[in-house]
């Protein structure tokens, strides 16, 4: 069904959609960005720090699921104003934090608070925007956690410099609070497109059906071979947005007042490709193709392979540049992945389909943080796993273009 918005409507609530995933991502990275900062004050290793990464991811794996379903009950619109209400005052707490476990317990808070997130905002985009547009909005869509990630790491970084790592902190949360009245304001036009489905009274069924749906959602072609990409390349995009100022340090040697200079630019690559490749599969929408782009996600994969050569780099521009081109790739394929998926599916069931997806990348990241923070302890470099994260996502690719016999993809 065409949506009631104009086209106009349509993109603001999109962009405002994006500028969520932007908060929450400035929220989740400031620990990145000070990670050499926050190591050394609460005396936390490699290791330890790869737990505390993957706490956040933990949380929203579990979530995850269930916040689509939600979601799809609550109404994009109220669901994520509270949503970002929630997280922030999580993300200041962190600035009180004694010791390794407490700031372990607040990321998996955080996890918590945060997973409605992604599920709101793809809820979002595919109510607010006609099809011809979706594998864009999908694309604008992805550019949210870039640019949060963008803005995490300059203003933490300053923000430290100036008052301290427990303020960046509360500096950093404060963001959230001031975008609610924002969103609140530019959705006023769209109550009917984002209003929550009817509520049911008796809650077992209302978890036994969310049980059944993500059920059969996980058994779909559609939603398995996107899982299978997911798992294959976000733990490369986990490397680049949690480790890689702390590679900087270690590999280069920067200080933490250097990492501003250069931790922005693979996010912002990240927002290329996922645009670039989104845009360029509405076009051949639009002009009546209705493939599954493979050789897009082919040349993405390639690029986000490239990670792999960053123990090349000879100084920190160059990692920097070739970090950037593995984040094209990487955005590249998360836009590809989800736009299709969401054109094969129910649009009842976007939200949960998009809550399966972020879970999976949540899965990758728990299982792929503490064993490099692990090996990198033990070996004391890091080429064996750049290596390895870049290698995974060739096979996950190819699964993914091989896949047979999907849904086709639904014209509403």
């Amino acid at each position: 069904m065409k949506p009631a918005l104009s086209r106009t409507q349509g993109w603001l609530v999109a962009l405002m959609a994006t500028s969520a995933m932007s908060v929450s991502y400035i929220d989740r990275q400031t620990l990145a960005a000070l990670a050499p900062t926050v190591r050394t004050a609460l005396s936390i290793d490699r290791t330890h720090y790869g737990w505390l990464t993957s706490a956040f991811s933990m949380a929203y794996l579990v979530a995850a699921p269930l916040a689509g379903t939600l979601i799809d009950r609550a109404g994009a619109r109220r669901g994520l104003a509270a949503a970002v209400f929630v997280w922030s005052g999580v993300a200041a707490l962190h600035a009180a934090a004694p010791t390794f476990s407490i700031l372990f317990v607040l990321r998996i808070a955080l996890g918590l608070a945060e997973a409605p997130s992604f599920p709101g905002a793809v809820q979002a985009v595919k109510r607010a925007l006609p099809e011809g547009d979706r594998s864009a909005g999908v694309g604008l869509l992805f550019t949210g956690s870039s640019i949060g990630a963008m803005i995490a790491a300059p203003a933490a970084v300053a923000l430290n410099k100036h008052f301290g790592w427990r303020f960046a902190f509360v500096g950093t949360a404060l963001i959230g609070l001031l975008w609610i009245p924002c969103w609140l304001l530019a959705t006023r036009g769209a109550t009917a497109e984002l209003a929550p489905r009817p509520p049911e009274t008796a809650h077992p069924k209302f978890f036994r059906e969310a049980a059944t749906t993500l059920s059969e959602l996980g058994r779909q072609g559609a939603v398995i071979r996107a899982v299978i990409l997911v798992v294959a390349s976000a733990p490369g995009i986990m490397f680049v947005l949690n480790w890689f100022p702390q590679y900087l340090v270690d590999a280069h040697g920067l200080v933490q007042d250097d990492l501003g200079r250069y931790a922005w630019c693979p996010p912002l690559f990240f927002d290329v490709g996922a645009v670039a490749f989104g845009v360029a599969a509405s076009r051949r929408e639009r002009n009546g193709s209705v493939g599954s782009h493979a050789d897009f996600v082919a040349f993405a994969a390639m690029l986000a392979a490239t990670l792999a050569c960053l123990p090349l780099a000879a100084d920190a521009f160059e990692a920097t540049m070739v970090a950037s081109a593995a984040m094209a790739g990487g955005g590249a394929l998360f836009a590809l992945l989800t736009g299709d998926m969401l054109s094969r599916i129910d649009p009842s069931r976007v939200s949960r389909a998009g809550g399966l997806t972020a879970a999976a990348q949540s899965a990758a990241y728990v299982v792929a943080s503490p064993i490099l923070g692990t090996v990198v302890d033990r070996t004391h470099t890091y080429d064996q796993v750049l290596l390895a994260l870049g290698a995974l996502v060739v096979p996950g690719a190819a699964a993914w273009i091989a896949w047979p016999a999907i849904a086709p993809r639904r014209r509403d």
